[in-house]
């Protein structure tokens, strides 16, 4: 069982006891401390939008969010299955308080999460965050009588909505995409991409879908987070029905990633570097990603005449990066695209709709279209961690070691060496320490972090 409370939200696996997983009571607890601190903060607006991803534990978990926000006094506008991106612009065009999105991203189907939005539909800012958790740890709350009850309606019409905003985006060009005649295979995952994806592409003029695990049930036919190694049907289908390329997109739909008409991967990385290289070809501006994110990016950027600025890892992050650097483009090298002037948030949809505007225009196949960025190659890597590990003595001995390099401390140890370098962090959403490594040569990339996750294993000893 697992609890975590991050800048990502309250996130945990189902059952268990109180505290020690993401049961009904932490469930009604954590909902009822943000629920107070939007009314502490928000004056007379009393408005909430939720949303859900399709797993298992999903209508559950919104019976018990709804129900404890109606309770507080605070009306519920619910677009039941939906996305991440979905819920973000819904916040903004409702001028809601703020907004819920029960998911748990790319997590598999034991767990489930609360995903924070403040009144600009952006996640809640960390010291926001801290204020949520005390009021959750004091159970500083009061329920509202039952003459100030708050209310209940559905919404439908979001899905709608949000594709016609893509459709209607400047830098989307549908007759340029529908002139293609794309084949298309999609990789649902058994969540809300199978109702957003398809529908979208249709609405961009593609006719030719076919959808894996197209199911809406939760139940993830593979380990959902979009990763090579998560995709291999998707990949043989591709090849198998000579289809252009396949999408995959995470149960909330927030990543996104491609795979070419070989069934080799296009690469999580290069779909935000493609999407930047067209819209900084258009708008001349900066550029954003983490720490952990290639620096391929860096390089399009300064190609196209702008800056590349890092930030540390967390949407929250980026995004406050973003708008301090003015950046026309951002995201997270795990397929997270950010349109700054669409809206806030890591968006698999707006995605789709510039990167095919751009594949379209550069009337190359995806392995020409991807043959023409820079070669980098990342080894992501993780390392489980028992709950008495002290992760901040193993940090300063890795950092002592290698004190002759440059290292950066922003987000936890990036370790430079020559055009090579290693970024150790601990997870927002996960007990473990990733370790991502990146190097113009596959097997360089794989040693770095590999040498790298021997020492934190003879200094967890």
């Amino acid at each position: 069982m697992a609890l975590i409370k991050s800048i990502s939200g309250i996130r945990g696996t189902i059952g268990g006891k109180p505290g020690e997983g993401l049961s009904p009571l932490d469930v009604v607890k954590f909902t009822a401390a943000y629920g107070t601190w939007l009314l502490r903060n928000n004056g007379e607006n009393k408005k909430v939008v939720i949303g859900r991803d399709a797993r298992i534990s999903g209508e559950m978990v919104s019976n018990l969010v709804v129900s404890t926000l109606i309770g507080l006094g605070i009306d519920v506008v619910d677009l039941g299955l939906s996305t991440t991106p979905t819920v973000e612009i819904a916040v903004t065009a409702e001028a809601a308080a703020g907004g819920i999105i029960l998911t748990a991203s790319h997590n598999p189907r034991e767990w489930n999460a609360l995903k924070l939005l403040n009144a600009k539909g952006e996640f809640i800012s960390g010291a926001d965050g801290a204020e949520v958790l005390e009021l959750a740890a004091n159970e500083d709350f009061n329920f509202a009588d039952v003459n100030k009850l708050g209310t209940y309606r559905t919404d439908d019409t979001y899905l709608q909505k949000h594709i016609d905003m893509i459709v209607n985006y400047p830098l989307v060009d549908v007759p340029a995409i529908k002139k293609r005649n794309f084949k298309v295979v999609v990789d649902a995952v058994n969540s809300t991409g199978a109702i957003f994806v398809p529908a979208l592409l249709r609405a961009l003029g593609v006719t030719d879908i076919t959808v894996l695990f197209e199911e809406v049930n939760g139940k993830f036919g593979h380990n959902p987070e979009p990763l090579p190694s998560n995709l291999t049907a998707l990949s043989n289908e591709v090849n198998k029905s000579q289809a252009d390329f396949g999408i995959a997109v995470d149960p909330d739909v927030d990543r996104l990633c491609f795979v070419n008409e070989d069934g080799s991967m296009f690469g999580e990385e290069y779909t935000l570097v493609a999407v930047a290289d067209y819209i900084l070809k258009k708008r001349k501006g900066n550029a954003v990603s983490n720490l952990s994110s290639t620096q391929a990016l860096k390089d399009i950027t300064l190609k196209h005449g702008g800056e590349y600025f890092p930030s540390a890892v967390g949407e929250v992050n980026v995004v406050t990066k973003m708008k301090d650097v003015q950046a026309v483009i951002g995201g997270e090298g795990n397929g997270g695209i950010i349109v700054p002037d669409f809206h806030y948030g890591r968006d698999a949809l707006i995605g789709i709709g510039l990167f095919l505007s751009h594949l379209a225009h550069s009337k190359k196949n995806m392995v020409a279209l991807r043959n023409s960025y820079p070669d980098y190659f990342i080894s992501k890597n993780k390392i489980e961690l028992d709950k008495d590990v002290d992760v901040k003595t193993i940090f300063e001995k890795i950092k002592d070691k290698y004190k002759n390099q440059p290292i950066n401390t922003e987000d936890g140890l990036k370790i430079e060496f020559d055009k090579d370098w290693v970024h150790l962090r601990t997870s927002n959403t996960e007990p473990i320490i990733r370790i991502y490594s990146e190097s113009q040569n596959e097997t360089t990339a794989d040693n770095v972090a590999k040498r790298i996750m021997q020492d934190i294993r003879e200094f967890m000893l």
